[in-house]
Parts: C-alpha cells; sequence; structure tokens
C-alpha cells in the first residue's frame, strides 16, 4: 500500500515542520525582493489582487500535485515519476521530466548562490555604515563596483554555497528540520521588526495605499506577470516541494497543509511590501524602480532615515535567511535521488553536488565582470549569431542560464506534475491520497489540477516566450 511506504532520507516529525520546510522553500528572494518591486512596477493594488487569484487557481494546484505525487511515492522527483507510471500502467519515461527538473534546480542554484551572497557582503557594508548619508549615484556605483570584482563575489558565492551544502549534508532531521526550526522563526521576527520600524516612518499609510488602492485600469497590466510570479513565489516546478511531501507524515492532511504554506507564503510577500514602501517612500524615493529595488533603491532608503544603519542590516539578514532555506531545498532533491540510485553517503552526494553548483556558478560571477562582453543569441541588423563577444544585444551567460530556466524548464516542470497527477496517477489515487471528506471540494480541486493550472501554465509558458 502506498500509505506504508517510508522514505529511506527520514521524514518531517510533524506537518507544522512540512510547513516550515514547504514555507522556507517558497520565500525566498522572491517574496522578498521580487513581489514587492513586481507589485511597485505593475500597478500597486492591481498587481496584488491578480497575484491573489492566481495563487488559488494556479499555485495551489500544482503545489497539491507535487505533495501528493512526493508523500504517495516516498522517493526523490525522478524515481517517484517512475515507480508511480509504472503503478498506473503507463510509461517510465515520466522521470526523465522529473530528471530535467532535477537539474534545473541545480541550475537555479548556481546563480541564486552568487545574489545569495549579495545580501551577506550588504550585511556587512550596511553593519559599517558604507550608506550613511550617500545619494543615489553612489548608491548605484556602489553595487557596480561590487559585481564588478570577481574575487569579492567568488568569496560570498562560497561562504553562502557552504551554508546550504552543510545543511544538507545532516540529513533530513540533523539537518534541515534542525535548521529550518530556527530559520524560519527567525525569518518571522525579523519580517515583524521591519514592519514595527516602518510604522515609526509616517509613511506607513501612505504604503498601505500603494499597495491596495485598486486601480482597475490596470488589471491586464499586471494579470500575465502575475501568474508567473504565482508560480515561480510557491517554488514548484523543480522537485522541491515533491521530495519534501515524501518526508510528510501520513497522518498530515494534504490539502490544509498545502494551502497553510500558500497562505504563509503570500502573507510574507504582503509583509515585505508593507515594510519596505514605507521606508522608501520616508527617503523619498520611487517605489516602481523596478529589479534595482533592493540592492540600489533600499540601501539609498536606509542610509537616509533614521536607524536606518540597524534596519538595513535587518533587512539584509532577513533576505539571507531567505535565500538559505530556498537553496537547501533546490539542492535537496538530486541529492536525495543520487543517495537512492548510488547508496553513496548523503555527505559525499552533497559535497560533489554542490560543487558543481559553485562551478557554474562562477559564469554568473563572470557575467558581471571578466566576461560581460560575451554575449548569447544576438540579433543585430536583421542577423541571428548563437555568440558574439562586444555585442551590445542578446544575453549574458547569467541571463541565459536565468531564461532557460524560468521561462521554459520551470514552466515545463510545474505542467510535468500537474498533468501527472491528475492525468496519469489518476482520479482514484489522487483522492486517496488528498483524503478530502467534502466530495464537492475535491471536486473543484481535481478540476483545478486537471484543467485549469495546466492551461494556466501553457499561457504564462507562451507568454514568457513571446517577451
Amino acid at each position: 500500500m502506498a500509505g506504508d511506504k517510508v522514505s529511506i532520507h527520514g521524514s518531517w516529525a510533524s506537518r507544522w515542520v512540512f510547513i516550515l520546510a514547504a514555507t522556507g522553500s517558497a520565500v525566498g528572494l522572491g517574496s522578498i525582493w521580487k513581489f514587492p518591486y513586481m507589485t511597485g512596477v505593475y500597478g500597486g493594488g492591481a498587481f496584488v489582487l491578480m497575484f491573489l487569484l492566481c495563487i488559488a487557481l494556479l499555485g495551489l494546484p500544482v503545489m497539491l500535485a507535487e505533495t501528493l505525487i512526493g508523500r504517495r511515492s516516498r522517493q526523490s522527483p525522478a524515481n517517484a515519476l517512475r515507480e508511480l507510471a509504472l503503478d498506473a500502467a503507463h510509461s517510465h519515461k515520466w522521470s526523465w521530466a522529473a530528471f530535467a527538473g532535477m537539474i534545473t534546480a541545480l541550475l537555479i542554484l548556481s546563480f541564486y548562490s552568487v545574489v545569495g551572497g549579495w545580501s551577506l557582503d550588504y550585511i556587512v557594508d550596511l553593519g559599517r555604515g558604507d550608506f550613511q548619508g550617500i545619494g543615489a549615484e553612489q548608491a548605484g556605483r556602489y553595487f557596480a563596483d561590487m559585481v564588478s570584482d570577481p574575487w569579492r563575489l567568488i568569496l560570498w558565492h562560497t561562504l553562502f554555497m557552504l551554508l546550504s551544502a552543510w545543511v544538507i549534508a545532516r540529513g533530513v532531521v540533523a539537518g534541515l528540520e534542525r535548521s529550518l526550526r530556527i530559520m524560519m522563526p527567525l525569518l518571522f521576527v525579523l519580517l515583524l521588526i521591519l514592519l514595527g520600524y516602518s510604522l515609526t516612518t509616517g509613511y506607513f499609510m501612505a504604503g498601505v495605499h500603494f499597495m491596495f488602492n485598486l486601480d482597475t485600469s490596470r488589471l491586464l497590466d499586471g494579470l500575465l506577470p502575475a501568474m508567473g510570479h504565482a508560480f515561480f513565489s510557491l517554488s514548484v516546478g523543480v522537485g522541491s516541494i515533491l521530495i519534501y511531501g515524501a518526508y510528510m507524515p501520513k497522518s498530515s492532511s494534504i490539502a490544509g497543509t498545502v494551502v497553510a504554506v500558500a497562505l504563509l507564503d503570500t502573507f510574507v510577500s504582503l509583509l515585505a511590501g508593507l515594510a519596505l514602501f514605507p521606508i522608501v517612500f520616508s527617503a523619498g524615493l520611487n517605489a516602481s524602480e523596478g529589479p534595482g529595488l533592493m540592492f540600489v533603491t533600499l540601501p539609498l532608503a536606509f542610509g537616509n532615515v533614521a536607524f536606518g544603519q540597524l534596519m538595513g542590516v535587518v533587512f539584509f539578514v532577513l533576505v539571507a535567511v531567505a535565500a538559505w532555506s530556498s537553496a537547501i531545498s533546490l539542492l535537496e532533491p538530486m541529492v536525495a535521488y543520487l543517495v537512492e540510485r548510488t547508496k553513496v553517503s548523503r555527505l559525499w552526494v552533497t559535497a560533489a553536488l554542490a560543487f558543481i553548483c559553485w562551478f557554474v556558478g562562477l559564469g554568473t560571477v563572470f557575467s558581471f565582470n571578466i566576461w560581460k562582453e560575451a554575449k548569447f543569441f544576438v540579433s543585430e541588423g536583421g542577423a541571428f549569431q548563437l555568440y558574439q563577444w562586444g555585442a551590445t544585444g542578446g544575453l549574458d551567460l547569467f541571463g541565459v542560464i536565468d531564461f532557460f530556466t524560468s521561462r521554459i524548464m520551470l514552466p515545463l516542470g510545474a505542467l510535468t506534475f500537474v498533468v501527472f497527477a491528475s492525468w496519469v496517477m489518476g482520479r482514484e489515487a489522487v483522492r486517496d491520497e488528498l483524503a478530502m471528506r467534502n466530495a464537492s471540494l475535491f471536486a473543484v480541486t481535481f478540476f483545478l489540477m486537471r484543467y485549469v493550472a495546466p492551461l494556466g501554465i501553457l499561457i504564462v509558458f507562451a507568454a514568457q516566450l513571446l517577451k
């Protein structure tokens, strides 16, 4: 019976540990950094409304699919799809898609570690008071100087990767569970401290108005970005939630637990916006600065408000913890798979994979300095070139990896999991694993998994490719 299976890697002590783990996977740079700047760019309340709707209709069904696949199989993503497909008299080749998802997770980790390293650098810089009283030009130059120094980036990239590998190498209980029991409460405490500070700036209500004032004329502007971000915000598509589901106690309600994770992730995103926008406004800055909000606009704001030095350190510790909790979830699926397939110890598997991710991450490091002239997929004067040094257009190596993972592989991975659960495993297997008592609620949930979520993912996928 599926319910009698036990993961060889261990299991969470309770459903609350799974909630902490899955929330830690979901709450990363996307919640603390990307959600606030996207809210600023796409119209405040209009984007927030679209985001909440898309979480419910798109993100939740995919997260449910990953979690139930993981718990039913008690294995890593590739082995899970292989075994469950054979049980349902389908091709074992479904496992190939899951394996591709695990490779995608490692590629994401390779540049995620570099960006996470930036947050460690800024903790030190703000703690020293480097941003006190600086102007906009100085803040921009500071970030440019940091990324132009390869040795500085390599140092922080290495430290961040070592921190992530250390947690994974210690195992599910001693590593993941114990670390997350500390990291996640710390994340919430830091966020609440920052929110409390925002209440003292005199601009808190301006931040509330900005985030929740609904301009209906901008609803369509934020629809596709909101769909994409809702999907990525929950950390679905690469098997991270699936492997965490494999460690979930059988007695726990999947539906109730996943809803709790989605609510917590959304809550953190909203709190991050409410904490950051008043600080930006109090410094007289623009909330619609886009991706530069975290590493240029916010340090500038912290350098020009009361107690900004302390609050700046608090913020970037928050960012580092959020990035760390997400990074370990990106490494775990492939570690679990190789331990299952090779029987090599978790320590050596983790060390090897962390080194590979670190090495690939050097490409991202060099994209900002010694290889910044290397451009791929260049289109100039009607001619297309795969690679050209010194071109004005095209993507750098970091851009290529980001485009390939976020716009192609993540949507395809999420589509694989939700289609596999609803079409390959089928209605009865899903019903058995979800164990919903209300037949009508199950019917709606299964309809969202089988039809609405796949269609939404295909729309996001097409829209991303056409950008």
